[in-house]
């Protein structure tokens, strides 16, 4: 049997092992998946888990519940050694092994984009993973619980000051969900105002969402300023030390909540750790019908790439050298064709290209607000704004979310929010779980924090982009 290895659980590697599984013969090869988390997460939800709106758990896929032949191993890919076809593995107890294959699929996914800004990676929180998503939930939430312990003034403004950085999707969606979230809290907190919570959306170019129209992107600035946020375009973060965020226009935001989703940057493993043919970005190249290729257009035998890090030549596009961009859409159905034309060339039958013209583009700005437009391309297409917007989003997301087990959670969630309210519990204790039995109720005894480890281990590193095993595709 040939031995296929997929580095990377999310979108492409997991819908890749998926169909792979469903159209494989008996004896015609055996497929190992690694990846640290052990989970596939759907990304587009991240930014409703760190409002309240789905449970943290529906916004993953365990992938051993679901690939039932695949040998999963919870383990970063540290680098890739394609000459003699094998992968080193470290897993989360640190011990290193090597994995040997006859076919590589490279689908690690990107990493959160950092720069060089003093104090960000101290300060900021991202917005890749489902973890880092309940964590900002937790600290919204308890901002609110301090404030309303405070007198009203710059320590309470502070506490109730959220700064989110990157005018993409996520960074918008995000950004609405948690300024609906707040507007929300006021009711069980009297002590505060309207006027305490202070939203700031930092964007370097001159207009967000550029997947839509800019006609478009305009309307979003003006809903999210109408509801209290301010946006601030061409506009850079300079520092974040301390939770003093400035910026490139010389405002000072202090800060007790800032999230960085200012992109994807190109996944180290892949970029520096392998030797797979890569592009200036640190994508692996590929042709049209996934299989790795050279810098001369020649097929690397055995290779093959899908997903944020692979460059995927856009065929659905008139435009020359056009590569696909890096969102779900992509990522699912380049997986699924990936392990078709996979398929094919083990029974000797030729790879077709991959091509896929857009469904348009749907984004949540808070409950009830939302936007859709179809197409992308020249002219306004199909524009639906508001609530209607906004359910086309949850219907295409819950028939977008793989398993019918997942699809059914969410739903329930999100009826049991619309008739009893989101809860607004935080658990930031959830951290430090021995901090009770530690403390023994002394509120006296002060821990220290909790080292970071496990998948909270795995953020961090993807922030400064150490070697990771995997990442998922937005």
């Amino acid at each position: 049997m040939r031995k296929i290895l997929i580095v990377g659980g999310g979108y492409a590697g997991f819908y890749t092992a998926w169909k792979l599984e469903k159209h494989l013969r008996r004896g015609e090869a055996e497929v190992t998946l690694v990846d640290p988390r052990g989970y596939m997460t759907y990304q587009p939800f991240l930014p409703e888990v760190a409002a309240g709106s789905v449970e943290a758990r529906h916004a993953i896929v365990s992938l051993r519940a679901h690939l039932h032949t695949t040998r999963v191993v919870a383990a970063f890919a540290t680098s890739v050694d394609h000459a003699h076809k094998r992968v080193l593995v470290r897993t989360l107890d640190g011990r290193t092994h090597r994995v040997d294959y006859d076919i590589l699929v490279v689908t690690a996914g990107a990493v959160t984009r950092t720069f060089p800004i003093p104090g960000l990676t101290d300060q900021a929180f991202g917005m890749k993973t489902v973890e880092e998503a309940v964590a900002v939930r937790d600290r919204l939430l308890v901002a609110f619980d301090k404030a309303a312990q405070l007198p009203a003034g710059p320590e309470r403004s502070a506490a109730l000051t959220i700064t989110v950085v990157g005018g993409g999707f996520t960074g918008v969606e995000l950004f609405g969900e948690l300024l609906q979230l707040a507007t929300s809290l006021l009711r069980p907190y009297p002590e505060l105002s309207v006027a305490d919570p202070s939203f700031h959306l930092v964007e370097a170019s001159g207009r967000i969402l550029p997947e839509v129209t800019e006609d478009q992107g305009r309307w979003v600035v003006r809903d999210l300023e109408k509801r209290g946020g301010t946006v601030h375009l061409n506009t850079q973060v300079v520092s974040a030390t301390d939770g003093r965020v400035v910026l490139s226009t010389g405002e000072v935001l202090d800060t007790g909540l800032l999230v960085w989703a200012a992109g994807n940057g190109a996944n180290p493993v892949v970029a520096r750790h392998t030797d797979l043919p890569v592009d200036e970005r640190g994508r692996v190249r590929v042709r049209a019908d996934l299989r790795v290729v050279d810098a001369v257009g020649q097929i690397v035998p055995d290779a093959w790439a899908a997903g944020d890090d692979a460059a995927v030549p856009d065929l659905a596009v008139r435009v020359p050298g056009a590569m696909t961009v890096p969102n779900a859409q992509h990522a699912v159905r380049q997986g699924q064709r990936l392990a078709k034309n996979l398929l094919a060339s083990l029974r000797g039958r030729e790879p077709r290209p991959y091509i896929h013209h857009s469904l348009g583009v749907v984004a949540t700005l808070g409950l009830g607000h939302g936007i859709f437009q179809y197409p992308f391309g020249r002219g306004h297409g199909i524009v639906v704004r508001g609530r209607l917007g906004w359910l086309m989003h949850r219907g295409y997301h819950v028939l977008a979310v793989p398993t019918w087990q997942r699809k059914v959670q969410v739903l329930a969630v999100w009826l049991s929010a619309a008739l009893f309210g989101r809860d607004i519990v935080p658990l930031p204790s959830i951290e430090r779980p021995r901090q009770a039995i530690q403390a023994g109720g002394d509120p006296d005894v002060v821990l220290p924090p909790r080292a970071v480890s496990g998948p909270d281990a795995a953020a961090v590193m993807n922030r400064n982009h150490e070697p990771v095993g995997a990442g998922d595709a937005r």
